[in-house]
């Protein structure tokens, strides 16, 4: 009897460890799909992305909408999501809603968390970059870049509301959908470096101005893509209001304080360098979150009681 009892025992275990292994191998598979073909879908992204954006623009003027309050060209990266979504339709709910399977870093990067109350701060974080912006050009200059006379002549309410709309139509490309595609890959800043990168390449208009003001664009875009990646690292809810409210925010500052449709570089130089400055904290905090001990492992370690 006791054998039979025994053998009963190491069936089950046995039966475990099957389990164990199906379910690794289950999440092992489910990872490789999620990662394969990441190149090809980028790529269509980006194409029809920037395609996208250059018919919405020349379709802007027949519109009638003044560009001040509604740049359709933020649609673009909508668009770009709707055609992957047609080529590869399996996945992309889980990829907007940010629910992908990261790259596993180690337990660092697994057991990771951002400090409570990151989405409050995200949304705090516009308000340092325009003051920060308007400071160093008071300190400079002796007074603000400009303010644009034609934001004035709408009711704040439509610049608000239109801002949102479109900063969401271009946030559902880059942060719900770019941002959880290449975390597949890639850590949350190497991540978040090659979106903010795609982000200030994709508006080409900008380039045109010459290299310092392209360059203060670029350092812009990708400071702000670090802030946002950190802050919606594994953030499963009103990912796309986060990130649009904060776009939005950026914009409205550099509509009414910066006036973003000067092509002077030394705003734009400073915008950048007031992005780069709001990311120094995120980053800071993520190295933390990353090198601080697990709570739970510190708390059942052996060692002296």
């Amino acid at each position: 009897m006791p054998d039979h009892k025994h053998d009963q025992d190491q069936d089950h275990d046995q039966d475990q460890d099957h389990d164990q292994d199906q379910d690794r191998n289950e999440g092992q598979e489910q990872r490789r799909v999620a990662r394969s073909g990441w190149v090809a879908q980028t790529g269509v992204f980006l194409t029809v992305a920037l395609l996208a954006a250059g018919l919405c623009g020349a379709l802007q003027p027949a519109t009638g909408i003044p560009p001040e309050v509604l740049q359709l060209t933020q649609f673009g990266p909508a668009l770009a999501v709707a055609a992957v979504a047609l080529l590869w339709p399996g996945r992309i709910r889980d990829r907007l809603a940010g629910t992908l399977p990261a790259r596993s870093e180690g337990p660092a990067d697994h057991e990771a968390r951002l400090p409570a109350g990151n989405r409050a701060a995200l949304l705090l974080t516009p308000a340092l970059i325009i003051a920060l912006s308007a400071g160093a050009a008071l300190l400079t200059s002796g007074s603000l870049p400009g303010t644009s006379s034609q934001a004035f002549a709408h009711p704040l309410t439509l610049l608000v509301t239109a801002q949102l709309i479109g900063a969401c139509a271009e946030e559902i490309g880059w942060r719900c959908y770019l941002q959880p595609l290449l975390r597949t890959r890639f850590g949350p800043v190497a991540a978040s470096v090659l979106v903010g990168t795609a982000w200030g390449l994709w508006h080409v208009p900008a380039l045109t101005e010459g290299p310092a003001f392209a360059a203060g664009f670029l350092t812009a875009t990708v400071a702000m893509s670090v802030i946002l990646g950190l802050a919606l690292e594994r953030v499963r809810s009103n990912r796309l209001l986060l990130a649009g409210g904060f776009h939005t925010l950026v914009n409205l500052g550099m509509l009414f304080v910066t006036d973003e449709t000067s092509p002077a570089t030394a705003p734009m130089a400073v915008f950048g360098a007031a992005c780069l400055a709001a990311a120094l904290p995120w980053i800071a905090s993520a190295r933390r979150a990353a090198t601080a001990p697990d709570r739970i492992a510190a708390a059942t370690a052996d060692g002296p009681r």
